[in-house]
């Protein structure tokens, strides 16, 4: 008889192995996905599959395949590991045409998805010193993205800010930087926002990202901007800002909104030094990263056509399917219901707010679970709050996808408003 053997984790170990919020929702949605009985997934970072982009990538699988060598060079070659160079020259030209930066293959650096290069960053950036001191990353806007939650090798990682809420109209809230409480201190190593962000769909204004960046220069540290959702490519945000990088800024790219997720390709746009550190640990990590998703993409970004992909197609998909998403949540809910949607301006979900909500979002998430349909609590988002602090907001809110198709998001939309009438007594 085999004996199993049980070995004890380190620190770091026990953050990793021990399960997270974002390990959660990526088995909900794999279940779901995998055809796991009748589920409807309205809850994960799945990408719709926007047919006119598929056609794209099957044209370009077919058109790797037909060049000699093509296909047995894409799978079969290690790359160097900051990235294909063409690809990375490709990006800097297109950067530097499009928004004036001045940038070359060496300020870019590609990543395992946009997920590893958080890590990376943040356990760079941040942690415990050689002088026994420890450093945090700052999140200015709280809620803020799932999966930084579990990404440090320590503990006490994050310090987090509460969002300004702004009631914008009678079912609709917006979330606002408190600049009276952003005062990093000598713990602070980075400032972190998504743009997009992501649970919220809210998008951070020309006005705050300056002011964020100026609070960074001040403080000689960088803003980092997790750029998933953003422009030049996927381009899913619905309001008109002005993508901005300097020296002292750090840039994420993914190729995963696009509608590449599989492929696992992020992008890294820095200083030459940064991206040469990232580069040390993606050899360090994994040796080199996937270059299915750089090959793919390479033409498209040299020739300009995945600007026009974006703008034309990609972005008027999802601008459509957020219109159609609110529209269900008004026709369903009771107006009786205290319910606000965060002001819907980019990303793939709406942000709902249940005011005075009578149990708990997780409370919700497992009623739904439990009919077939799933969506994201809130309180996986507020992470990085003060010992003690019990902000009932945090409790009081879900994110639903509106990625899958129609009638799946019609249905889910459908089970969410009976649940929550009836939560309320409607």
């Amino acid at each position: 008889m085999i004996r199993l053997m049980s070995w004890e984790l380190s620190k770091f170990g026990k953050n990793l192995c021990e399960g997270s919020g974002i390990g959660e929702l990526m088995d909900d949605l794999g279940e779901a996905l995998a055809g796991g009985g009748d589920v409807k997934m309205l809850g994960g970072g799945q990408p719709a599959h926007v047919p006119e982009m598929d056609v794209v990538w099957r044209r370009r699988m077919e058109e790797i395949m037909a060049e000699p060598g093509g296909l047995e060079k894409m799978i079969g070659n290690y790359d160097v590991p900051a990235g294909n160079e063409a690809f990375r020259m490709a990006l800097a030209k297109l950067f530097r045409k499009e928004f004036g930066w001045e940038v070359t293959h060496e300020n870019f650096a590609v990543t395992m998805g946009g997920q590893t290069a958080f890590f990376f960053l943040f356990n760079a950036l941040a942690g415990r010193f050689d002088d026994g001191s420890r450093k945090k990353i700052l999140l200015p806007l709280l809620p803020e993205y799932i999966g930084y939650a579990n990404q440090s090798v320590g503990a006490d990682f994050f310090e987090a800010l509460p969002a300004r809420i702004e009631k914008t109209g009678p079912h609709e809230f917006k979330y606002r930087v408190d600049f009276d409480a952003v005062n990093p201190g000598e713990d602070i190593a980075a400032i972190c926002v998504s743009r997009p962000t992501n649970p919220s769909g809210n998008v951070l204004t020309d006005d705050e990202i300056e002011r964020l960046r100026g609070v960074a220069r001040a403080k000689g540290i960088p803003l980092i901007i997790d750029n998933a959702y953003g422009a030049p490519f996927p381009n899913v945000i619905f309001s008109e800002v002005t993508p901005v990088w300097d020296e002292g800024m750090i840039l994420t790219l993914s190729l995963s909104k696009i509608g590449l997720p599989g492929t696992r390709t992020g992008i890294v746009v820095a200083s030459k030094e940064v991206c040469r550190q990232v580069s040390s640990m993606t050899s360090i990590v994994g040796l080199a990263n996937a270059n299915v998703g750089q090959e793919i993409l390479r033409p498209l970004v040299e020739s300009g056509e995945i600007l026009r992909l974006s703008k034309e197609v990609v972005k008027p998909f999802y601008e459509e399917r957020s219109r159609m998403a609110q529209s269900l949540f008004a026709g369903e809910l009771s107006d009786s219901v205290p319910y606000f949607i965060h002001r819907s301006e980019g990303a793939l979900f709406l942000w709902l707010w249940f005011e005075d909500l009578p149990i708990t979002a997780k409370e919700l998430y497992q009623r739904l679970k439990k009919r077939g349909v799933l969506v994201v609590p809130s309180e996986y988002f507020f992470f990085g709050l003060p010992e003690g602090s019990d902000w009932k907001h945090t409790r009081e809110c879900i994110r639903v996808s509106y990625t899958m198709d129609v009638e799946t998001v019609e249905y889910g939309i459908k089970v969410i408003a009976e649940e929550v009438n009836r939560v309320y007594g409607f």
